[in-house]
C-alpha cells in the first residue's frame, strides 16, 4: 500500500525530491519547503507531505534545528534511486586477473560509494563483447583499451568514448610469452595463441608474427597459460600485468614496429557509452572523478587496499 503512495500528486513530488536529496551527503543542510516549492512548481504542503512521506518509507531520516534548518540525518541511497525511478548504472569490464583490473572496479566501485550512488559491474571476456554489450544496451559503458575504443567509433560511430584514464590505467604493457624457457626470442615455424574476442590481443599478435612462419591457433585468453605450459602453442600475446604468466614463462618485447606502435594505445583504459544517451550517464557519473579511481587504483596495485568489486 505504501509504494502505491508514488502515484499521487505528493509521490510523484518525493520522486523529485529522492532525486535531489541523493546529491546531499548526511549531515548536511537540506534546501527549504520554499526552495522546494519554487524548484519543483508544488505548494508547501505537497513538499511536506512528500518529505514525510520519504521518512515514513525509511528513505531519510530528518532533524529540525529550528532557526538553522532541517538536517539530513541518514538516508537510504539505494530505497532513493529506486523512488525516484533511476536505476544503477551497469558497466562491463575484463576479467578481474590482475592488480590493475581489480585496482580499477574497486575505484569505481568506491568512487561511486562516495557519491551516495550505486554501480554494477559486470565482468566479461573480450572487448568486442563488452562493446556489443553497451551496443545492444545490457550495460551502459564498457571499460576496454583505447586501441579497441578507436576501433569500435570507426564501425560505429554512434558509440563515444566517454571517460579516459591515461596511459598506464588499463595495462602496463603487452609482452610476447614462450612457451620454451630456453628460448629468447620466436624463432622458425611455430603455433600461436590468439583469441579472436580480444581485439588487442589479436591485433597485436597478428601485427608481431604476420611476416613470420607462425600457425594461428584460436584460444580463449584464459586458457593461454594451460596451452603455453603443455606446449600446445609456442607463444603467445598477453598483458604483463599478468603474474602468473610472469613468473611461469620467459616474456620478450616486440619486435615489429608496427606492433610495438600498437601496443602504445592498449595501455590506456577508456570508458565507452552510447553517444545518444550521454547526458543521462553523464548525471549518473558526477561526483564520481576519475583522479579519485586512479587514486584507488594505485592502492589496490601496491597491495595496500583489499579489492572490492
Amino acid at each position: 500500500m505504501m509504494w502505491e503512495k508514488f502515484y499521487s500528486k505528493n509521490g510523484l513530488a518525493a520522486k523529485n525530491i529522492a532525486k535531489e536529496l541523493l546529491g546531499l551527503k548526511t549531515g548536511e543542510k537540506i534546501p527549504r519547503i520554499s526552495d522546494y516549492c519554487d524548484q519543483l512548481s508544488i505548494g508547501r504542503g505537497t513538499v511536506q507531505s512528500a518529505l514525510n512521506l520519504l521518512a515514513d518509507m525509511k528513505a531519510i531520516q530528518l532533524e529540525a534545528r529550528g532557526h538553522l534548518g532541517t538536517y539530513l540525518v541518514s538516508k537510504d541511497n539505494n530505497l532513493l534511486l529506486e523512488i525516484a525511478g533511476i536505476a544503477p548504472l551497469i558497466g562491463s569490464m575484463p576479467l578481474p586477473y590482475s592488480r590493475k583490473y581489480e585496482g580499477l572496479a574497486t575505484g569505481i566501485v568506491e568512487g561511486f560509494e562516495s557519491a551516495g550512488k550505486t554501480v554494477n559491474l559486470i565482468y566479461m571476456r573480450g572487448g568486442v563483447n563488452r562493446i556489443e554489450a553497451v551496443r545492444t544496451k545490457r550495460s551502459d559503458f564498457a571499460i576496454v583499451s583505447k586501441l579497441t575504443a578507436d576501433d569500435a567509433i570507426a564501425e560505429y560511430p554512434n558509440l563515444k568514448v566517454f571517460k579516459r584514464f591515461g596511459p598506464g590505467s588499463y595495462v602496463n604493457a603487452h609482452k610476447i610469452f614462450l612457451a620454451d624457457s630456453q628460448e629468447d626470442a620466436v624463432r622458425g615455424a611455430v603455433k600461436v595463441g590468439v583469441d579472436l574476442e580480444s581485439l588487442d590481443q589479436k591485433r597485436l599478435t597478428m601485427a608481431e608474427f604476420e611476416s613470420k612462419n607462425a600457425e594461428f591457433i584460436n584460444v580463449n585468453y584464459m586458457q593461454l597459460f594451460d596451452m603455453l605450459n603443455s606446449k600446445q602453442i609456442d607463444a603467445a600475446v598477453w598483458n604483463a600485468d599478468d603474474e602468473r604468466m610472469i613468473q611461469t614463462f620467459r616474456a620478450v618485447d616486440f619486435c615489429s614496429p608496427k606492433a610495438k606502435k600498437m601496443s602504445e594505445d592498449t595501455t590506456e583504459a577508456v570508458i565507452m557509452i552510447d553517444g545518444g544517451r550521454e547526458q543521462e550517464i553523464t548525471e549518473k557519473w558526477s561526483m564520481v572523478g576519475v583522479k579519485q579511481i586512479l587514486d584507488i587504483q594505485k592502492i589496490v596495485e601496491k597491495g595496500e587496499k583489499i579489492p572490492r568489486y
